[in-house]
């Protein structure tokens, strides 16, 4: 609201001091320091070079013009350091806010239409069917959800999806190694360890296909595991389905027809040189075997055959390799390489009592998911997973986690929220009302703390649409915190009811309460994490 206000008065003051308004949007935001102003604009910087004028020269002449008829909501316009614009505000803007996101509620504010309806499929997880899934994909699960939530709310149609690597070698171990333990014996040479082997094998019923149940045992215990955490799918996409439907020769047909196929030395091989790469990829091995490259080419050309117009994949850092090859594929086929994103992620560590649990499902010694969120609770498990961007490597600390106190981030947002409930509760039995918003008088709120609020609140769109940009629900983790802290300060410094809070200021402090609580509720939600009322 403020952004288009400010955008438009500097494109009416350019206009006015001559210079030709530029092709993008003029870059309006809120200011780092408050002793900056509220809003800021390097807009002179930008269009010196066009405007054949220093910087601070072109800022100033800007900032004459604005000064003579002040925008609404500026109180002053200054010029600082080479050039940039600083915007003093009035209050009311914030008071604004307020009512924009009351009128809005949950559903509709910050939910900027970015998207305009493009369908997206989102790929995450993955993870091999032959066994439990480990704690690290509780990481995948929990940013590919919240990813998915965010492009969502930013207008995009979101198709999640799960790939079963059901076809390869590993599931054939995985197999043999419950079978191995069922019958008493040791699993093969390479074949999977631990306990949960013992576990499994002891549930498999004799007169059945060991690898075939081994693998539908894992895919159950994985989809139980994610929808303890609030993750589901739309689809489990199973590899060994493009063999039965003819996908993978439809793929390799399609790469032929367009020129990229040659045979050398009894192999099938992708001209991926013609398409920048160093050297060409084998698409068929020497035996007739597909490659992982060409059933992953089957794989992402079915999805857009089944409508999908962008396609995300979330894999884990060690798969950096295959990015270029894949993308490189996908252009062969006929697709933009934007078309294809790829994001990586590290991979997180458990710490207990100072110290990491070592990983390994080979080995058997790796910390499940479940146990997990069986420790902390899905709210926990997610919202710590999503303190950190992706791609950065994280340390999942157990006993801070699990401790209900100020410390623990997770604590400290949802009691955010549950001291919001307490306040309504307590107004429920005092019998105050909240009253019609156009009859209370929001330029009451004018002390430090509710002014905070509100700038949290007026941010928000901005966070989620950068979110949503960036692919980083971190941003919006970040942002909840900084709310909460916020709010936390607010209730301690501002009473909402009392003898000693006259009734029209409790009046503004109760809508002022309201709107934090849909502030709170959009960004838990983004993260897929619950408001609790109580704690």
């Amino acid at each position: 609201m403020v952004r288009d206000i400010l955008q438009r008065s500097l494109l009416a003051a350019l206009n006015d001091v001559g210079v030709h308004p530029p092709a993008d949007p003029i870059q309006v935001t809120p200011a780092d320091r408050r002793d900056h102003g509220d809003w800021a604009s390097n807009v002179a910087l930008t269009m010196a070079k066009a405007a054949g004028r220093p910087p601070r020269q072109l800022a100033e002449g800007l900032r004459d013009r604005l000064a003579a008829n002040l925008p609404t909501y500026v109180t002053k316009v200054d010029v600082a350091g080479p050039g940039f614009l600083n915007f003093w505000l009035d209050d009311a803007w914030l008071h604004d806010v307020l009512r924009l996101v009351v009128l809005d509620g949950v559903q509709g504010y910050a939910a900027p239409d970015v998207g305009h309806g493009r369908q997206v499929n989102v790929e995450f997880v993955s993870a091999n069917p032959t066994g439990p899934l480990h704690v690290g994909a509780g990481r995948w699960a929990a940013y590919g959800d919240a990813v998915c939530r965010i492009l969502d709310r930013c207008g995009h149609r979101v198709h999640r999806e799960y790939y079963l690597n059901d076809r390869g070698n590993q599931v054939d171990l995985f197999g043999q190694s419950i079978e191995a333990r069922r019958v008493g014996g040791e699993p093969p040479d390479g074949g999977y360890q631990g306990e949960y082997v013992n576990d499994w094998a002891s549930e498999m019923p004799e007169d059945v296909d060991p690898k075939e149940w081994g693998y539908q045992r894992a895919v159950r215990d994985a989809r139980d595991t994610l929808e303890a955490i609030g993750v589901r799918f739309d689809t489990w996409f199973s590899e060994r389905s493009m063999v039965a439907s003819g996908a993978i020769d439809a793929a390799l047909d399609d790469l032929r027809a367009r020129g990229y196929v040659y045979e050398a030395d009894g192999a099938i091989w992708l001209r991926t040189t013609d398409l920048g790469l160093e050297k060409d990829e084998v698409l068929l091995k020497t035996g007739g075997e597909p490659t992982y490259l060409l059933s992953d080419l089957a794989y992402h050309r079915d999805k857009f055959e089944r409508g999908s117009e962008h396609l995300i994949d979330i894999w884990g850092a060690d798969h950096h390799g295959h990015i270029a090859r894949l993308k490189a594929g996908m252009q062969a086929l006929g697709h933009a390489p934007d078309d294809l994103e790829i994001l990586l992620g590290q991979l997180v560590a458990v710490q207990r009592g100072g110290e990491i649990v070592r990983m390994g499902r080979r080995r058997g010694n790796f910390v499940e998911l479940a146990e997990i969120v069986d420790e902390v609770g899905p709210d926990v498990a997610r919202l710590t997973f999503l303190l950190q961007s992706i791609d950065t490597r994280q340390v999942f600390d157990l006993d801070t986690v699990v401790r209900q106190s100020m410390d623990n981030p997770v604590y400290y947002v949802q009691y955010a929220h549950a001291r919001i409930a307490s306040i309504g509760r307590m107004a429920a039995e005092r019998g105050v009302e909240r009253r019609p918003l156009s009859d209370v008088d929001l330029s009451l709120l004018a002390h430090d703390r509710e002014l905070d609020l509100l700038r949290s609140l007026a941010e928000l769109p901005d966070v989620v649409a950068e979110a949503c940009r960036t692919r980083a629900p971190h941003k919006v983790t970040t942002w909840v915190r900084e709310l909460a802290g916020r709010f936390h300060g607010f209730y301690h410094d501002c009473r909402v009811l009392g003898v000693e809070v006259e009734p029209e200021v409790a009046q503004a402090r109760l809508w002022l309460v309201e709107a934090t609580r849909i502030g709170l509720a959009i960004g838990l939600d983004l993260l897929g994490v619950s408001a609790p009322d109580s704690m």
